[in-house]
């Protein structure tokens, strides 16, 4: 457990992340994480977009459904 204080950064609240948990998200400046809400009511921190894995299995679906139509389209 990694305890953070809310700060005030202009007329918003944030919180500082330490280095070591910027190293284990594997992030950096700039780049955006994801706060998601776990069924329980906890809350996880997460550099990966939940929406962009749902697009992704889609899209693995319909690769699978053509890929006979892929596979010539690709040559």
């Amino acid at each position: 457990m990694v305890p953070l204080k809310i700060r005030k950064f202009g007329n918003s609240l944030g919180v500082v992340l330490p280095k070591e948990v910027i190293q284990r998200l594997r992030t950096r400046d700039g780049e955006q994480v994801f706060l998601i809400e776990a069924g329980d009511g906890d809350y996880r921190l997460t550099p990966y977009d939940p929406t962009f894995e749902k697009k992704m299995k889609k899209a693995e679906e319909i690769m699978g459904r053509y890929r006979n139509t892929l596979h010539a389209l690709a040559k």
